[in-house]
């Protein structure tokens, strides 16, 4: 096992855990690239549920067995099994389902990361999931199996690294104007203003938003609206309910407008997702 790679093993004698995961941080030249590669196993039979919550991740998932079930927004139903797919950002609750056969990697992508390594407008990957075929063309489907025939966790993150890396070499650079912007709303902690970022680029606010959802999948507001969202969710941990201070802290105007926004982008009113976490 390398020195990069942190095991989260589950021991499946708890009957409350069922899962191996193993997590890598990226080589240094993948950094604001890739944020991490996991790899997810489950060592037990069962039906089981998580939420994910708006987020900044964009996931290239590969799997070698069953498939998930997954709703965006919805609890999933038969017809919403993925197995191998990248998933573009969505401003909203993620229910994911599984069944105690499920064992993949996945490669979690920065925004900008994904615009370079899909070659595509990260516009045609925006709330939904796109089948790795689709996504990667025959590239995908042969990093799928070399995947699948490697020894261990570590040979298979390996490879990853080597396929994101070949991919990046003949990637095409992204617009200045559009990494800086997207730098700058998440250094603002999502307060600054749209009106501002596109004069400072000297571009008007709808070209802004037009080549902004080109290259990240959502226009600047609504990342603006996850920034926010996700520093909330952070200080919630830190601050038990003091939902009033956290939503001057995090920008929003008053605290129904933190409710509002977590009823969108996480399905749950603030103490009803603190509950739950």
């Amino acid at each position: 096992m390398s020195d990069e790679t942190e095991r989260h093993r589950q021991d499946n004698r708890s009957p409350a855990l069922h899962f191996e995961m193993v997590r890598r941080k990226p080589a240094g030249t993948l950094a604001g690239i890739v944020t991490d590669i996991c790899g997810y196993r489950e060592i037990r039979p069962g039906h089981f549920r998580i939420v994910e919550y708006a987020s900044l991740t964009v996931p290239l998932v590969i799997s070698f067995a069953e498939a998930f079930a997954i709703g965006l927004g919805h609890t999933p139903s038969d017809n919403d099994r993925y197995a191998s797919f990248a998933a573009g950002l969505y401003a909203g609750p993620v229910m994911i389902e599984s069944f105690g056969a499920a064992c993949c990697v996945q490669v979690n992508f920065t925004p900008l990361g994904a615009r370079r390594f899909f070659g595509l407008p990260m516009s045609e990957l925006r709330d939904r999931m796109v089948g790795l075929d689709d996504a990667l063309g025959l590239d995908g489907m042969a990093l799928r199996e070399r995947l699948g025939e490697a020894s261990d966790w570590d040979a298979r993150f390996d490879i990853a690294e080597c396929f994101i890396a070949s991919r990046l070499a003949e990637a095409n650079a992204l617009s200045p104007e559009i990494a800086w912007a997207y730098r700058t709303v998440i250094a603002s902690g999502g307060r600054t203003r749209i009106a501002a970022l596109a004069g400072e680029i000297g571009w008007s606010r709808k070209h802004l938003a037009a080549k902004f959802t080109d290259a990240i999948g959502i226009g600047p507001k609504t990342l603006s609206r996850i920034v926010r969202f996700n520093c909330a969710l952070s200080l919630s941990k830190q601050q038990d309910d003091d939902w009033a201070g956290i939503a001057a802290d995090c920008g929003y105007a008053d605290q129904a407008h933190l409710v509002r926004e977590f009823r969108q982008l996480a399905g749950e009113t603030p103490t009803g997702l603190a509950a739950s976490m």
